[in-house]
């Protein structure tokens, strides 16, 4: 017996009761959490640990970590991705970066919106949103960019978060002003901005918007969906990339 406000409970009486009380959830069904947002802080860990090791490899140290094996292993190069096979390149090349001023940007987007975003959508969608946002960008490099041109960085995953938020605004019936307005500037950067991926921004940006609707649904519509639903959207989202992968693999014998 456990002693209480007013006599005592049985153990197994007090865990019923506990189980009891349904858990809250987010507007789009995620477990609401007050612990600290434990994936972002990875995402972030794991971006400046492969900043860190790069440059600890490179001959230039952190302010060239281009230099480092690791690097060239994971760096986007459409040509050798369709040459050799290496289609992982799609995934680790958001994970690494070419300076501080580079990471430092990224990783402080991702501390601004990944926590807010977290809260809502919980570990796990947050997660799926922010690969499909790296594999979107990479997928628009390698379909459309330029074949011997290597790209890094995370800007992808980070324009996929941004148009995902915008999505999410909207659904939650928020005034999108301020974020249009970020949105509009981090735009303004990307194209005014030689040695910037533009293709990787736009093409995080379209995917991370289409995981957002997957997850959401439309923002007019304020039906919560159904998590198979959540889990179909998303497939559906991946298989896109895919296809415009396998289309591009399938055409480019001519151009790479």
């Amino acid at each position: 017996m456990r002693q209480a406000a007013v006599g005592f409970h049985c153990p197994d009486d007090a865990s019923l009761g506990a189980r009891s009380i349904p858990r809250q959830r987010t507007s789009v069904g995620a477990r609401l959490r007050e612990s600290a947002p434990v994936v972002t802080i990875a995402l972030i860990v794991l971006n400046v640990a492969a900043y860190l090791y790069t440059g600890a490899k490179s001959p230039g140290g952190l302010d060239r970590p281009y230099a480092a094996r690791l690097f060239l292993d994971w760096q986007l190069q459409p040509d050798v991705v369709y040459h050799h096979d290496e289609y992982y390149r799609l995934l680790t090349s958001a994970f690494l970066h070419v300076s501080l001023l580079h990471i430092g940007a990224n990783m402080l987007a991702l501390g601004v919106i990944g926590p807010p975003l977290e809260r809502l959508l919980g570990r796990t969608r947050l997660l799926a949103l922010y690969l499909l946002g790296a594999l979107g960008g990479s997928a628009a490099i390698f379909a459309f960019g330029t074949a011997e041109q290597p790209v890094v960085g995370a800007s992808g995953a980070i324009f996929g978060l941004f148009a995902a938020s915008l999505v999410l605004v909207r659904r939650l019936g928020l005034d999108p002003q301020w974020l249009i307005g970020i949105i509009v500037l981090n735009f303004v950067f990307t194209f005014s901005v030689r040695d910037i991926s533009k293709l990787g921004h736009l093409g995080g940006f379209v995917t991370g918007g289409l995981a957002a609707l997957a997850i959401a649904g439309w923002p007019t519509v304020r039906t919560r969906l159904a998590t198979g639903r959540q889990v179909a959207g998303l497939a559906a989202v991946a298989a896109v990339v895919v296809l415009v992968v396998a289309l591009r693999s399938a055409t480019g014998a001519s151009s790479f």
